[in-house]
């Protein structure tokens, strides 16, 4: 059995330390608590702005950055989900996501494909990867982060990679509660994946987040929830796999029932 924690907090734009803090101390807790993996919300180290990070944020303190993040997975051997930018080679900036296991080790790094808003696509470039899969504790697991959930394409890519559990750092203002309420449900259960979805509450600079992270299970039922303020959420992961995959259960099996070469004759 796993279980999983999701920190749904108030992040200080540009507050690196304070936000670190913050992350320590949700990792402690969720340690304390019997988690083995802990996932924060998009880029909440550094907070979410990304006008003010392109503008004002050192990109020379990333390698610094990680480490501080390890170093918390470490001290409280847990595995970690952060979301920071990224520089590629050529000089454009990646908003990313990364685990790390409980000894720090770096597992998977997944570049976020779908923009949200002028304030991203002004300061970030879109990724193209595909999202990876690795095992953890038995679970095959990928990263998304939060417009990429929005896409049927994204969650069903990690699934046709094998995932059954979708991880997901997300920075969701207000306004948009049909996304966890509805479309979070829906790619689980359209994919038959647990997926995990970690928000952001409070304001930083101009957004207004209200929480609302949610963990959905692969039959859409939702295992954890939370309100607009700050709290540690926690969600017991079921046995790896998919019931519909193996024949168990009464799960409709959409993957393998699907029909790709349909598709492309429709011209999608």
């Amino acid at each position: 059995m796993v279980l999983l924690a999701l920190m749904q907090a108030n992040s200080a734009v540009l507050d690196i330390e304070a936000n670190c803090a913050a992350v320590e101390v949700a990792a402690r807790n969720a340690a304390a608590a019997g988690a083995q993996l802990l996932v924060t919300p998009e880029l909440f180290p550094v907070g979410y702005a990304p006008r003010r990070l392109k503008e004002a944020f050192d990109p020379g303190r990333l390698p610094g950055l990680r480490e501080v993040l390890a170093g918390i997975a470490r001290r409280n051997t847990i595995a970690l989900v952060y979301s920071l930018p990224r520089v590629t080679p050529a000089g454009g900036w990646h908003i990313s996501a990364t685990l790390v296991d409980e000894a720090g080790d770096e597992l998977l790094s997944y570049d976020k494909v779908h923009l949200f808003g002028p304030d991203e696509r002004a300061a970030f470039t879109p990724a193209a990867a595909a999202p990876g899969v690795v095992d953890f504790h038995g679970h095959k697991t990928a990263l998304a982060i939060c417009y990429d959930i929005e896409f049927p394409e994204s969650a069903r890519a990690a699934a046709l990679r094998g995932a059954d559990l979708l991880l997901v750092p997300t920075a969701l203002a207000g306004g948009f509660d049909v996304v966890p309420q509805v479309l979070i449900r829906a790619r689980a259960l359209e994919n038959q994946l647990t997926v995990a979805y970690a928000n952001h509450t409070g304001s930083e600079d101009d957004c207004d987040f209200r929480g609302g992270s949610i963990v959905a299970g692969p039959d859409g039922s939702v295992l954890a929830a939370g309100g607009e303020g700050p709290e540690l959420l926690f969600a017991e992961l079921g046995e790896p796999g998919r019931a519909a995959a193996d024949g168990s259960g009464d799960a409709v099996d959409y993957l393998r029932d699907r029909r790709p070469e349909i598709y492309r004759s429709w011209g999608v």
